[in-house]
């Protein structure tokens, strides 16, 4: 449409000449401008100026100051700072710079940083020269990303951003940028709804000024990007606790390994209701997570018999199982502590010594319906766990497991991903390019007590002492803390000793 409009602007003058007329006001409009607003390059701002030209707000920059893949395809000088919205709008985006003639006031500068929250330092990558923050991009960005750096190299991150070598991703405006939510009560979902990133929340259980105007039920837990930017930032809070969207402690909803998972209705057939597909399959039981806890969650469906503990769940014949005994430290708590099982009646941290030492309360949680057998698991007392395939990285041919070692690695390991990416670490061990650390292998566990004699574990003195977890930084294994910090090296003697003698750290340092 710009180009056919300046096309007759071209045409209109050619017509004028034709007859003779003179244009010496026209032309001088047209080829230079008279004192055009420039950039106060002092200031570190760019005058846009404001949306007096003849094509403003078109979603193209016309201003001839400016270039890049955000232009107008053709432009002349009389729009100089009179495009403000669309110029903008691109260069906020970084899909347009000022052009670099050698004079200050051409000179690109960075957006104002006020506009955009770099956050902190508190990633384990931050201060190495790239910037690990998912929501930039560009040559100055790490070759990998992931969500736990989201606001969190802010050092990194802004010299980049500074330097022109990244840009934020296309959201809209970078006060539209998706903020981190450190609030692990909250399930957001996933960013599946048709109207996702549109820069309103349209999930129901919320409710506020940032809002849309019209909601549905289909968006629950599916619009995760605005609704969390949008809780970040007080527009919208959740409902009266009664739709708090937090995973039922009584419910197991298990994965989304079903081939119709995440498709809006729930087809595990432990529950029914309005929310539940028309046809349920037993294959499906523990196996559209995703679904089953939304539609649970809106209240659209429920567990069948007395809607609280999944009674009817099939379970492995007890036959089938050797539960072991009952030496271990929690046993006949009413609560299985053999990591082997998962469901509503297993311990929510389950942990490796406890493996088939309380076999009256994991007999029991089986035969009530509260547990299942992880699948792949066996009865042998020393098996390693791989566990499941819930990490959002699973099958993606690298391991994402730190208890894990080799050259199939991935370079960023996360604490929630142990334990959840069973099949590309277990097909790599077994190719013979990935090795168990031995701290994590029951085998190792099972040759406890360790001599710790000639280790110097020094003193007492970290914050988190005697809080039965190792949180200092030399050491590895189950037993140490999820965060480790430099502070705490040599100062949480009596806790890593334990964990050293019992076999669940080793020294790495």
């Amino acid at each position: 449409m710009i180009a056919t409009r300046k096309l007759l602007t071209c045409t209109l003058a050619g017509l004028i000449l034709s007859t003779g007329l003179a244009l010496p006001a026209f032309a001088q409009k047209i080829g230079a401008p008279t004192a055009p607003a420039t950039t106060a390059a002092t200031t570190g701002d760019v005058d846009f100026g404001d949306d007096s030209g003849q094509w403003p707000k078109d979603s193209e920059c016309d201003d001839s100051r400016f270039e890049g893949s955000g232009m107008a395809t053709e432009m002349d000088d009389s729009a100089i700072s009179k495009d403000a919205t669309d110029c903008s709008a691109a260069f906020a985006k970084g899909t347009i710079t000022l052009k670099d003639t050698g004079t200050a006031t051409d000179a690109p500068v960075a957006i104002n940083n006020t506009d955009i929250d770099f956050g902190d330092d508190s990633s384990e990558w931050n201060n190495d020269g790239e910037c690990d923050d998912p929501r930039f991009q560009g040559t100055g960005s790490a070759s990998e990303l992931v969500d736990a750096d989201l606001m969190k190299d802010a050092t990194d991150c802004k010299a980049a951003y500074e330097k022109g070598t990244i840009t934020l991703k296309d959201t809209g405006t970078a006060t539209d940028v998706p903020v981190a939510i450190n609030n692990t009560d909250i399930d957001f979902g996933d960013d599946s709804s048709e109207w996702s990133k549109d820069g309103e929340c349209d999930d129901s259980r919320f409710d506020g000024t940032g809002m849309a105007s019209e909601m549905d039920d289909s968006a629950i837990a599916k619009d995760a990007t605005d609704c969390s930017a949008a809780f970040a930032k007080g527009t919208i809070t959740l409902k009266d606790a009664g739709t708090t969207p937090v995973a039922n402690a009584d419910v197991e909803f298990g994965d989304d390994s079903s081939q119709w998972s995440k498709d809006g209705e729930c087809d595990d057939p432990r529950f029914e209701g309005t929310g539940s597909a028309s046809q349920l399959l037993d294959e499906d039981k523990l196996h559209d997570a995703t679904d089953c806890q939304a539609a649970f969650t809106a209240g659209t469906i429920t567990l069948k018999n007395d809607g609280t503990d999944g009674g009817d769940v099939p379970v492995v014949a007890t036959g089938d199982i050797v539960f072991g005994d009952d030496s271990g430290e929690y046993n006949n708590d009413q609560e299985c502590d053999d990591p082997r099982f998962e469901g509503s009646g297993v311990a929510s941290e389950p942990v490796a010594e406890n493996r088939m030492h309380d076999a009256t309360d994991c007999k029991a949680a089986v035969e009530a319906g509260n547990a299942t057998m992880k699948a792949g698991e066996t009865n042998e007392a020393n098996a390693f766990e791989y566990g499941t395939d819930n990490s959002k990285y699973a099958n993606d041919g690298e391991c994402d497991d730190k208890r894990f070692t080799g050259t199939g690695m991935d370079k960023k390991l996360l604490e929630e991903d142990v334990s959840n990416d069973a099949t590309d670490c277990r097909t790599m061990v077994e190719s013979g390019a990935l090795s168990i650390i031995p701290v994590y292998d029951p085998a190792y566990l099972a040759g406890a007590p360790y001599d710790s004699k000639g280790i110097n574990f020094g003193d007492n003195t970290s914050s988190y002492a005697n809080d039965d977890q190792c949180d200092d930084p030399r050491f590895q294994g189950p037993g140490t803390a999820s965060t480790l910090l430099d502070g705490d090296l040599r100062h949480d003697r009596d806790d890593c000793k334990k964990a050293y003698e019992a076999g669940t750290v080793i020294l790495i340092d």
